[in-house]
């Protein structure tokens, strides 16, 4: 076997032609010259300092009221009372609370929520597809000082709560007459003085567009855990991109590879998306957020039939081995898969690995065969015999690649269904990719990456977190806090199309943190 090696991006000035592009895609008034007019360009001494200086200078020219006030509510950099003109919600979706005691769930859209007298109310957010377009899901305090309340914040202390799917550790808010507030998944509250903010915001400029996260609650997920380096990822695809200078994508780090493998399909660019969309460098200013920050990622191919390649046997037997041998949890991402039934032609020796690794979770592409009537693909189909398989389905956001409005949470057509899934996640999202202009290798990003291959690394990465926040759970644990905390869209309770609904980063990460206080 090939020795494994870690891998660092290169970056050189060709690598960091996206700064025309990030430009635009942050305000389309901010162009490249722009940037090099300015006198932080000038000044800039080398790459490291360039990067920091394009960020600095984006940030100065970012539209709305600057933050004026430090929050001493939270313990994270985000939680900050900003001008409450920052804040917008969208008008169709209030929700409001009259009667003693009140358990209400927002939708996947920006919802403005109001409380009335109730002893007690609690909200539940569950993700906001609106929130790079402005609108929060925010909760209307505005006649009440925020120093006229007392809080008790999960990552501190919490309030444990079951809202029917088991207990989660939810924020509270507490009154001097007795009412009580419990919330989770919200982005924000407006009090009398300003607006708390309750969602983290990295500096990567394509953040703002990255619906599929904000969808699933992972910006206030992060609150909680932005990864675990105790948690291994391993990618089983079709191995890593490398551009001319030798180097993978420069928002991807953190990556083990046989030094074999890498570079040796340089016209498939699908395991570098799905990497990125797991596990893409954050908060560094530069190209889009993964959803994992902190874990190490293993990524091996096992597609395209290269010298080299192993089977997705021998792929999961090494990637167990490495994680054992540096004591880590360990998640599989396979963005793969063949449209087979259970039993014919499928691999019994992948199966044996997976049955005989209970801890070990696997996350696998239902498959996109869905407009021809098929079932779940091999190896997803594992999910209905095994409970540390995840198969995973793929929704719309808000439009198709063609401007098409959609609605929120809806299976996309291809994406196959059955007895087995487990659940769903975005598709049709922002991606690292490669590029070949006139016989030269470069790096960029894509806006529509598609395919439960994309859905499934969005489903990886939240695993991941919960993992993160929580080592000590089982594999099959983590299935079913994603099973039991995901957003219902379909027919109520688990249906065939959406397994238990779209996967939601904030209530599993909570529902984790509740086992781990000794919570059922």
């Amino acid at each position: 076997m090939s020795l494994l090696t870690m891998l660092t991006p290169k970056l050189t000035s060709s690598d960091l032609m996206s700064v025309d592009r990030i430009a635009r895609a942050v305000n389309p008034l901010q162009t490249r010259s722009e940037f090099e007019d300015s006198n932080l360009y000038r000044s800039a001494s080398g790459l490291r300092s360039l990067r920091s200086a394009f960020s600095e200078w984006r940030d100065r020219r970012l539209s709305g009221a600057r933050i004026t006030q430090k929050s001493s509510f939270l313990d994270r950099a985000s939680s900050t009372l900003p001008d409450t003109s920052q804040i917008t919600t969208a008008d169709n979706t209030i929700t409001t609370f009259s009667v003693n005691t009140r358990q209400i769930a927002g939708s996947l859209r920006a919802d403005l929520f109001r409380v009335g007298s109730d002893a007690r109310t609690v909200i539940s957010g569950n993700g906001n597809v609106d929130f790079g377009n402005g609108y929060r899901d925010l909760l209307d305090l505005s006649t009440v000082a925020s120093s006229s309340v007392n809080f008790s914040w999960a990552n501190q202390a919490g309030v444990v709560y079951n809202p029917g799917t088991g207990s989660r550790v939810f924020d509270a808010i507490n009154f001097s007459d007795g009412r009580q507030i419990l919330f989770e998944g919200l982005d924000a509250i407006q009090f009398a003085d300003g607006v708390l903010n309750l969602s983290v915001t990295p500096n990567d400029p394509l953040f703002s567009q990255q619906w599929n996260l904000h969808m699933m609650g992972v910006h206030t997920a992060w609150r909680f855990t932005t990864g675990n380096s105790n948690v291994l990822i391993g990618v089983q695809d079709t191995g890593l991109v490398l551009g001319q200078n030798g180097a993978i994508h420069p928002d991807l780090s953190r990556t083990y590879a046989f030094w074999n493998q890498v570079g040796d399909d340089l016209q498939n660019n699908h395991g570098t998306s799905v990497q990125g969309i797991i596990a893409a460098d954050s908060n560094n200013g530069i190209g889009m957020s993964g959803i994992n920050w902190n874990s190490n990622v293993l990524n091996i191919d096992v597609l395209g039939g290269e010298a080299g390649d192993l089977s997705l046997t021998d792929a999961a037997r090494s990637m167990i081995s490495f994680a054992r041998q540096n004591g880590q949890r360990l998640v599989i991402n396979m963005s793969l898969g063949r449209p087979d039934s259970f039993g014919q032609n499928f691999d019994q020796d992948f199966e044996q690995v997976v049955r005989e690794n209970p801890d070990v979770l696997f996350v696998i592409a239902a498959g996109n065969s869905g407009e021809k009537g098929e079932g779940i693909a091999s190896p997803a189909i594992l999910a209905r015999t095994y409970n540390n398989v995840i198969s995973v389905g793929a929704v719309w956001g808000t439009e198709t690649s063609r401007g098409e409005r959609t609605v929120p949470g809806t299976r996309i057509p291809y994406s196959q269904y059955g007895d087995g899934l487990t659940l769903v996640a975005p598709s049709e999202v922002i991606a690292p990719t490669s590029t070949n202009l006139w016989g030269t290798l470069g790096f960029d990003f894509e806006f529509q990456f598609n395919g439960t291959s994309a859905a499934t690394p969005n489903a990886t990465g939240v695993a991941s977190l919960v993992l993160g926040v929580n080592p000590s759970l089982s594999a099959g644990q983590v299935k079913d806090i994603l099973a039991q905390t995901s957003i219902d869209v379909g027919q109520a309770g688990y249906d065939r199309f959406t397994g238990s609904g779209v996967i939601n980063a904030d209530a599993a990460v909570r529902r984790a943190m509740a086992i781990s206080r000794g919570y059922g």
